[in-house]
């Protein structure tokens, strides 16, 4: 049953070059995008409050089958490993899980500040779910429990997590980046400052774990191998900037990293930023796989989905530039994009 009325209906496998509109958006700043692990099923969170989710069907067509609120901006969505249930944290400083099929919501978590990130951590003794807050902690969660089964002190406001476990990075205020072995999940295993100079907006985990990309609001992103043997392979690089003026490099425009997701079969990733601009790439060969600017607008979110051919991406205001920057007009739109072989797999090293 739709809970948004209509249905859009176009194929995204035939109709690879033309990017598929999810129909009725939120009405606010979409703030988070993620595929359920176990079917093509997207939960979006918003800056209206409200968690609303999507189904994709085979041919792309879009339909709204459930819709739950916060009482302030919704931040961050997650699923559960088997797929039955989303937990999202807002700026009212709690995160809810809501049951895919009891359609019940329920608050799990609660913190002193607004829950900026939450993750789903599937540990061989289970699953329990991790959130990071402006109130500079980490807390753990275990379902059938009230209360955190621990707290993590961080030294700033919580930014921005990832997990590939037992791999967890958060990102703060101030640049701090944590290293967390989940095996040992209450003690940093390598505290750093990021190799970017400006303000931390996003770290992703490689889906093997044994490292990390960060995204900066200076149109950076960093590749970061945990293991100190594997150092002579970070590296980082400049990307959503446009010249001003041609040959001007010293006059780039910059613009934030707002998002970068791995692809889960290839290991390539995207970046998205305030110019509007994707890019996909191979950070084993260092290239540029394809670029393309698809909206006029910043590109706020992205997901790909568990098989990594369908990429969903946000056109919305990514709060960049503040709230002077939120004017009246901005689009909000919820785009899908089939993936091409040759747009993710990776690219063969040259010597």
């Amino acid at each position: 049953m739709a809970f948004f009325g209509s249905t859009t209906s176009a194929n995204v496998s035939n109709n690879a070059d033309k990017d598929i509109e999810v129909a009725d958006p939120p009405s606010d700043s979409i703030s988070s995008l993620s595929f359920s692990p176990a079917a093509d099923y997207l939960a979006v969170g918003s800056w209206d409050n409200n968690v609303r989710v999507y189904e994709v069907g085979p041919n792309g067509q879009t339909q709204g089958k459930a819709m739950y609120p916060h009482q302030a901006p919704v931040l961050s969505t997650c699923w559960t490993k088997d797929g039955t249930k989303i937990i999202s944290g807002g700026a009212d400083n709690a995160a809810r899980l809501y049951d895919v099929q009891t359609s019940q919501s329920q608050q799990v978590a609660q913190h002193d500040g607004p829950v900026k990130v939450v993750k789903w951590i599937e540990t061989p003794q289970g699953g329990i779910l991790a959130t990071g807050s402006w109130d500079k902690t980490i807390k753990y969660w275990d379902m059938r429990t009230p209360n955190p089964i621990a707290t993590v002190q961080l030294p700033e406001r919580c930014y921005t997590l990832d997990v590939a476990y037992p791999l967890m990075v958060v990102g703060t205020a101030e640049r701090h980046i944590q290293i967390f072995n989940l095996s040992n999940p209450n003690t940093a295993y390598k505290t750093m400052v990021s190799p970017l100079k400006w303000q931390t907006r996003v770290v992703s985990c490689f889906p093997t774990s044994n490292g990390f990309a960060v995204g900066s609001v200076e149109g950076r992103v960093a590749i970061q191998y945990v293991d100190d043997k594997d150092a002579q392979n970070n590296f980082s690089f400049k990307c959503h900037r446009r010249d001003q003026a041609p040959n001007s490099k010293d006059q780039s425009l910059v613009f934030a990293v707002n998002d970068i997701a791995f692809h889960p079969v290839h290991g390539t990733f995207s970046t998205c930023g305030s110019d509007g601009t994707i890019n996909f790439w191979d950070k084993d060969s260092r290239v540029r796989l394809k670029t393309f600017e698809p909206c006029p607008g910043p590109i706020s979110s992205t997901a790909f989905n568990r098989t990594g051919t369908i990429f969903a991406y946000a056109v919305s205001y990514d709060w960049s530039k503040g709230h002077s920057g939120a004017t009246p007009g901005h689009p909000n739109k919820i785009m899908l994009h089939a993936t091409k072989e040759e747009e993710v797999k990776k690219r063969q090293k040259t010597r």
